[in-house]
């Protein structure tokens, strides 16, 4: 596997645009994107578990059940979501308007909304949006989607590999916006996965399903599910490369959890307000279940994470969160590091040096390591810290 450049338009047979419309605040902020396979592709998707979903994830799940799609436009500034009626006709006015200006169907087009949550789309500048992506379409236009998507995000984000599989080489790019209301629940953002492998609408699903367990599943920014949150993979076989034995099945799975887990790390780096990466890896729990149990407790602890930003080696903090896990484990058997510095062993403090463990916390990423007993459970998780700019982004959101 090789990093390359090119994002979600690596891939053969892949355009994609972002341009501006006027949803955001701000001249020329671009806030309407498009991507768009030259050919219909399998398609698979993961959504929110927010009972109160935007009306565009209703829609992707259809376009996904019937496996096939041609293309995804994603607005940024407004989520569609608490918007009724009028939000679900908007949906289908938009993927309308991106199928008549590719001469495709509109139910082979995936709609995604993203921003304030309770106000009705704006829909003269979304379809203008349309139109704008529609002209704008580029085999380079990956960065330009990923700028497009953006909200609070301090940048854009795309990653892209190349892949030499028994059967021959293939690509797979991805673009993702996402800083606030992350909580693995699904996915808390938007993430946009290109391949031009060939492969069943139905595998395709499943690997994604495990990918997306393994890295969005896995992050924490703020404990907040979104209403919109949803990740889309596209194949379109362009490469003429179709993914079916079993060593090729691995190794393409392989490369799409690399690029899932970069997407994903590169959201909680450009968390609202953070300014740490943390890794929490558990270790010795009974089953994967509980060690991913004990690690999500952490990292979605409050106290911990603002123990993060102090650069505080608050041990008690880290164990206070694995012990209401509801996970059962032996106290006496708990052991934690600050990379390598041991902080605890035994249920209580270790010998160790304060300043030590408090360097380790300075550095922009560390990683913090639990052991709870000796069983095969493992898993890791990771997080940002609790800062004051996060509590400035969002008191002010709207505004």
């Amino acid at each position: 596997m090789t990093l390359i450049e090119g994002g979600v338009t690596a891939p053969k047979g892949y355009r994609a645009s972002g341009t501006a419309a006027g949803i955001k605040s701000g001249k020329d902020r671009k806030d309407c994107a498009l991507i768009v396979s030259d050919v219909p592709a399998a398609v698979a998707g993961t959504f929110t578990q927010n009972v109160l979903r935007a009306p565009s994830v209703d829609w992707n799940e259809q376009v996904c059940a019937r496996g096939r799609a041609r293309a995804v436009f994603i607005n940024s500034g407004n989520a569609n979501a608490a918007t009724g009626d009028q939000g679900v006709r908007d949906v289908r006015a938009t993927a309308e308007a991106v199928g008549n200006a590719l001469g495709a169907d509109a139910d082979e087009t995936c709609v995604c909304s993203t921003g304030v949550i309770g106000v009705p789309l704006p829909m003269e500048r979304v379809l203008d949006g349309v139109s704008q992506c529609a002209d704008a379409l580029s085999p380079s236009g990956s960065l330009d989607a990923a700028t497009a998507i953006m909200t609070t995000d301090t940048g854009p984000k795309e990653m892209a590999v190349e892949v030499r599989l028994d059967s021959g080489v293939i690509r797979i790019g991805a673009i993702a916006k996402g800083a606030g209301m992350i909580a693995p629940n699904m996915a808390t953002m938007i993430c946009i996965v290109t391949t031009d492998a060939a492969m069943a609408p139905a595998d395709l699903a499943q690997l994604l399903g495990h990918a997306v367990t393994r890295s969005f599943n896995r992050i924490c920014v703020d404990n907040d599910t979104s209403t919109s949150d949803t990740v889309l993979c596209f194949a379109n076989g362009a490469s003429g490369v179709r993914v079916e034995s079993e060593a090729d099945r691995a190794a393409f799975f392989e490369a799409l959890v690399a690029v899932c887990l970069e997407m994903a790390k590169q959201i909680v780096r450009d968390g609202e307000g953070a300014t740490k990466l943390v890794e929490i890896a558990v270790s010795g729990a009974a089953t994967d279940a509980d060690a991913a149990a004990i690690a999500r407790a952490v990292a979605m602890s409050q106290l911990c994470k603002t123990a993060f930003f102090g650069e505080d080696p608050n041990w008690g903090r880290i164990a206070c969160a694995a012990g209401y896990a509801g996970v059962e484990f032996d106290p006496e058997q708990l052991a934690i590091w600050i990379e390598d510095v041991q902080v605890a062993q035994n249920g209580m403090a270790a010998p160790y040096e304060e300043a030590d463990a408090a360097t380790r916390m300075r550095n922009r990423e560390f990683g913090i390591r639990i052991e709870v007993g000796d069983g095969p459970g493992n898993a890791v998780f990771w997080t940002s810290d609790l800062s004051h700019d996060y509590v400035r982004i969002n008191a002010d959101y709207r505004s």
